[in-house]
């Protein structure tokens, strides 16, 4: 069966370190973190102090108020972000197939300011107070169907939902249905709102987010001294494409995607293999598909998210299958954790990286624990030739997901 190579043409974002893929990846570059003191609510009955929250969202850009009685946060900041990758591919959808252009584009969690808001309305004002757009600001497929609404994609169009691993698995969902000929475009990715009352308290009363109040030190990936990760929102997409028909129309080609892996570990609702087995799996799944040795990975985007259980198992995935020597770094230093955008926010940072021949340091970081055993880029980035990258994401329940990328040469 002959397959099509998949290439990246276009991403857009939205996040705590920047509103464009050039501020993104500047602030990555330059060591800029996007971590400060919550303000979206009043935090100060519980110990998390810190969170990843956008700065300046260019709401007027592509909405109008009316917008947000129709869409919660976190599907607006999917549609930007889907509409900046456009923009950025160079793709007229008027000169298309719009039946062979799809959408996947994930979230975690979904509208979770709308349930928080609507659950109190009807608690304090009764059920017939509940507002009629409730449901479809709340559901978490609607970042991926607004997204087809607004551009007029009539292909495949879905939202995977398999917590932090969920983007990584939307752009890898995407990468199979271009690879194997169902599609000749996908905007793949993830977005997410999370930072609320409800989304901030739940993972404080689980013990999972970071109780130091110094933003800088707060989300410290393998630092000796972490302690949990800082909640970041934001959203991700990429415009994937088949390599012919990005050719045919001159796009510009960013990447190319060369390897996909998913599994699950079996082993604990809420906490990785301790040894790392089932991300090792994932990370060998993505190299094999891709075609390419251990040695020829030259960069890791780790999931990297500040909490003690994930990383000791991470690092030692990383170790057994690609030795000690190959570069890691971890975007959510800079971001926080952005669960189910988490993947392709970090999609862009590894093709970034690519691009620029540059490994990111991982920021606030000082002093990796002792059984830390990868090669942990901290302190500051550094120039590295980088052919191929791979990207990591891990979740809850499980799930491992692992990207693979390729420089393009042309």
């Amino acid at each position: 069966m002959s397959t099509n190579r998949v290439v990246v043409t276009g991403y857009g974002v939205t996040s705590p370190i920047g509103n464009t893929p050039e501020e993104f990846w500047n602030s990555l570059h330059d060591g800029k973190i996007g971590i400060k003191p919550i303000t979206k609510f009043d935090a100060s009955d519980i110990p998390v102090f810190n969170a990843g929250e956008i700065q300046d969202f260019p709401f007027d850009k592509y909405f109008v108020k009316k917008d947000t009685n129709r869409m919660d946060t976190y599907s607006l900041y999917a549609i930007y972000a889907a509409m900046e990758a456009l923009e950025n591919s160079g793709l007229n959808m008027e000169e298309v197939n719009r039946d062979r252009v799809g959408v996947i584009v994930s979230s975690g969690i979904g509208g979770l300011q709308e349930l928080e808001d609507q659950i109190i309305r009807m608690y304090e004002r009764g059920m017939k107070r509940i507002k009629p757009m409730f449901i479809p600001k709340a559901l978490s497929n609607m970042g991926a169907g607004n997204i087809a609404l607004k551009i007029g994609a009539q292909g495949v169009c879905k939202s995977v939902t398999t917590a932090c691993a969920s983007a990584n698995d939307a752009i890898g969902e995407a990468f199979r249905e271009i690879k194997f000929g169902f599609h000749d475009v996908v905007l793949a990715g993830g977005a997410e709102a999370s930072i609320t009352k409800i989304g901030i308290g739940g993972f404080n009363a689980l013990t999972a987010l970071s109780t130091t109040e110094d933003p800088e030190r707060s989300s410290i990936p393998f630092d000796k001294d972490r302690n949990g990760f800082v909640m970041g929102e934001g959203a991700g997409v990429l415009v994937i494409e088949s390599l012919e028909h990005a050719q045919k129309r001159g796009a510009n080609i960013l990447a190319e995607i060369v390897g996909y892996g998913s599994n699950c570990d079996a082993y604990h609702m809420t906490t990785p293999t301790p040894d790392g087995s089932g991300a090792a799996k994932a990370i060998k799944l993505a190299i094999n598909e891709a075609g390419i040795k251990p040695e020829d990975v030259d960069y890791v985007n780790a999931h990297g998210t500040s909490t003690p259980a994930n990383e000791k198992g991470e690092s030692a995935a990383i170790v057994s299958v690609l030795g000690k020597d190959v570069p890691v770094s971890s975007t959510k230093s800079f971001t926080g954790h952005l669960l189910g955008a988490a993947g392709a926010v970090e999609a862009i940072a590894t093709i970034e990286a690519i691009r620029h021949s540059f490994v990111p340091k991982t920021a606030g970081t000082k002093e990796l624990s002792d059984y830390i055993e990868a090669n942990v880029v901290y302190g500051e980035g550094k120039e590295a030739d980088i052919e191929y990258a791979i990207s990591n994401t891990f979740g809850f329940g499980g799930h491992n997901a692992v990207l693979a990328f390729k420089r393009w040469e042309g």
